[in-house]
């Protein structure tokens, strides 16, 4: 018997979220804690760095949260648990506990989320511009009559129209800023919307005195046209800001949501297809991408040709042709005809999964100067309540009315909007800014750390040269064969990824295409030794006993003599050297103008590769570098590295191979590329994605200009509270010049940062 349905309890969709098939969707294993997950979430109902604060403190007073990060700047949290102690429907009601409202960061409705809330600022806006037009009409009267002119009974009915023409601003407009205040008061805690919503209040209960109780202890004077007009400047610097802010996220879930729910799934008779969710995909299935929809998933083209825009991945913008045996990838987007792929890699799996988890991690991470900022944020609200306070009893004697005036402007003129801003607001713009030019910023850190270097070390292979390279020459000991050898010694390094390696094992598929036939060598336990090589047993399909083979470096294979003319591998078995391989490798296109824009910034380059002294110095010699250094080992190039930091050089670290991850992570900033091993980009800052060198100019030229801007806002915000605080406390500031003065200085902070996203920025202007 079904059971019957318990329409008294009602269903709670954020519970379904505890679900751990539903996890992927917003998460992934944490990389540094074992068992943990790393979660995003987009979290509603923020204005302030204050805010982050608060949730953040929610979230690790949680049992089973090892760690949360909340950004003001793109209102993002970033929070890593451990599901034996906590589920993520407890995380959210924490965090709705709060005052606040979060959602996974892939949730679909997001955007109208976000939309919404924009639509609901505009409205208050218009209110408020709408109902200050008429105050002030109502208001101008009493400012140019002369004594006389106005009857009681017209003065009072004017004051009167003004007062309901405030309560839509006071009970509308108005209501974001009551309601945050008064969950801070429930809470415990201040936020910047505290004092203003003080400063609102205040003031409106002055006027209101001041209308239907005119000889009492505040007086006569109203101040609706202040309170409305410093209402609508206010809400007119938050609704930009909401904006602004809206073009970094929209941007960014546009990437994140790049990928289709659904798609086309051929059935397992090989027959028709039936469109299914992307997340049932496994690899082996084969699927039809239309035009005009994303490639869900890396995969292998079977049928057709397309044009795919690989601009996420490559930073490219120009289209590329995939037909058949070509792989697309997850992100990419099919521009012209319909194709068939089989599917290789799903979900966290797939390349575009590794971009989107980048710049998750770049969207919720706090540079040093906003983590000084938050904390000066909460101590500075409260000396602003102090010195409202103090300000209030120092005029109150004197003049009630005029000590609740100085008190407002005073809580208003010194929200420290701006300050929180000024350094998330810029990097958070200048990293879009590098995403566009196919630079990911791993961590906002790196944008202070780099705009300090001056040295970068490059690694050779793969960097400065390009990846592939070409298998020129065989050269075997007597009686061996050069095709066997090619065989055997491509056998081991299909187990590695570099370019030595991929060399080969792409001069055997070339070399049996040419004769026609199957070359049936495989390899077993095959270990590989950083700069050096790999070895293991090597087996083909009619031999019974399998040949220890070493593939590698002239010393790891206890070879003599190694040429110094061209790039070698060489190959040896229990009774020594077998063969040697040469390979010819290219400098990448625009290395050399690469070099000479660092160059012309005034910083020094060094070059630390693990080829012999001989092709280092050759590289070198083509490139104009004239620090170089050959034959290094992982532990040589950290030591180097520490050797110029010791003497005193900002070093940023440029490679792409396993043994760069020890110097990329001791390194004060790094780079690896977007084909780099999954260890390097672990470790990096940044991550170029295709080919071009001179990206690592422009995210060196973008972070100077980036530091330059934050340190511009940070004196502003600095300097315009110095100078207004005084002002207020003696009375010379009247409140709606208090809120047009905040308001334009939170504006200024975001205006000025997005000139680094909007690409406007030149050297001179900073």
């Amino acid at each position: 018997m079904p059971t019957a349905l318990n329409l008294a309890t009602p269903f709670d969709p954020v519970e379904a979220l505890d679900d751990p098939n539903e996890w992927a969707a917003f998460s992934r294993p944490a990389s540094e804690h074992a068992a943990c997950w790393d979660s995003s979430l987009l979290i509603a109902g923020m204005h302030c760095a204050a805010c982050s604060v608060a949730i953040e403190e929610a979230l690790t007073a949680m049992p089973g949260v090892v760690r949360a990060e909340v950004s003001a700047g793109s209102h993002r949290a970033r929070i890593v648990w451990n599901p034996s102690q906590v589920v993520p429907s407890a995380l959210m009601g924490v965090i709705r506990k709060a005052g606040y409202r979060a959602v996974p960061a892939n949730d679909v409705f997001a955007r109208e989320r976000r939309l919404a809330e924009t639509r609901k600022a505009l409205w208050r806006w218009l209110v408020a511009g709408l109902c200050m037009m008429q105050v002030m009409m109502y208001a101008y009267p009493a400012y140019v009559a002369a004594p006389g002119d106005l009857t009681a009974e017209m003065e009072h009915l004017l004051r009167w129209a003004s007062w309901v023409l405030t309560l839509p601003v006071i009970l509308f407009s108005c209501g974001p800023f009551f309601l945050a205040a008064c969950k801070d008061v429930l809470h415990r805690r201040i936020s910047m919307d505290l004092p203003v919503a003080l400063g609102m209040g205040i003031t409106f209960a002055v006027s209101t005195a001041g209308t239907f109780d005119p000889a009492g202890i505040f007086g006569r004077e109203v101040y609706f046209d202040s309170l409305t007009m410093f209402v609508f400047f206010l809400l007119t610097g938050r609704w930009l800001e909401l904006r602004l802010r809206d073009q970094t996220a929209g941007a960014l879930e546009a990437v994140m949501n790049r990928l289709p729910g659904t798609v086309e799934r051929q059935n397992a008779a090989g027959g028709d297809f039936e469109r299914i969710a992307v997340r049932r995909l496994v690899p082996g299935d084969v699927i039809r991408v239309l035009p005009g929809e994303a490639f869900p998933v890396d995969g292998v083209v079977l049928h057709g040709t397309a044009m795919a825009d690989e601009s996420l991945l490559t930073g490219e913008s120009r289209p590329v042709t995939r037909g058949t045996g070509d792989e697309v990838v997850a992100g990419s987007h099919n521009l012209s005809s319909a194709v068939t792929v089989r599917v290789v890699r799903v979900g966290e799996t797939t390349r575009f999964a590794g971009i989107v988890a980048l710049m998750e991690e770049a969207s919720t991470a706090k540079p040093h100067l906003a983590q000084v900022a938050d904390r000066v944020a909460k101590p500075f609200l409260l000396l602003v309540l102090l010195a409202a306070a103090g300000a209030c009893a120092f005029w109150w004697t004197r003049n009630p009315e005029h000590a609740l005036m100085v008190a407002v402007s005073v809580l208003i003129v010194t929200c420290p909007c701006a300050l929180s801003l000024a350094t998330p607001a810029a990097m958070l713009a200048s990293a879009g800014a590098l995403a566009r030019q196919g630079v990911l910023v791993r961590r906002l850190q790196g944008l202070e750390a780099l705009s300090l270097i001056d040295t970068v070390v490059f690694d050779k292979t793969g960097t400065l040269t390009g990846e592939a390279m070409k298998l020129v020459d065989i050269h075997v000991r007597d009686g061996a064969d050069a095709f066997g050898a090619l065989a055997m010694g491509a056998s081991l390094a299909r187990q590695s990824l570099h370019p030595l390696s991929q060399a080969l094992v792409q001069a055997l598929l070339q070399a049996t295409a040419q004769r026609g036939i199957v070359v049936q060598w495989s390899a077993l336990h095959v270990q590989e030794t950083p700069g050096q090589g790999l070895a293991g047993l090597v087996q083909s399909a009619d031999a019974q006993v399998p040949i220890h083979l070493r593939l590698g470096s002239a010393s790891f294979c206890g070879v003599q003599g190694e040429s110094t003319l061209v790039r070698q591998v060489h190959l040896s078995d229990e009774t020594g050297w077998l063969a040697s391989f040469d390979l010819q490798e290219e400098l990448r296109p625009d290395a050399r103008a690469a070099i000479a824009a660092l160059k012309a910034e005034g910083i020094d380059v060094h070059l630390l590769s693990g080829d012999s002294a001989a092709a280092v110095a050759r590289v070198a010699a083509q490139l104009g570098i004239r620090q170089a250094c050959g034959g290094c080992a992982p532990q040589d190039k950290l030591d180097v590295l520490r050797g110029l930091q010791q003497q005193g050089h900002r070093v940023a670290m440029v490679g792409d191979g396993l043994n760069d991850g020890p110097v990329i992570a001791g390194a004060d900033v790094s780079f690896a590329f977007g084909k780099a091993v999954p260890v390097a980009q672990a470790r990096a800052d940044f991550v170029v994605l295709g080919d071009q060198l001179t990206r690592i100019v422009s995210a060196v030229t973008q972070a100077r200009k980036t530091m330059a801007v934050v340190h511009q806002n940070l004196a502003w915000a600095v300097l315009y509270n110095t100078a207004c605080i005084p002002l207020a406390v003696m009375g010379f500031l009247p409140a709606w010049l208090a809120g047009l003065g905040m308001a334009a200085s939170s504006l200024l902070v975001v205006m000025n940062a997005l000139r680094l996203s909007a690409g406007v920025l030149s050297s001179r202007s900073v």
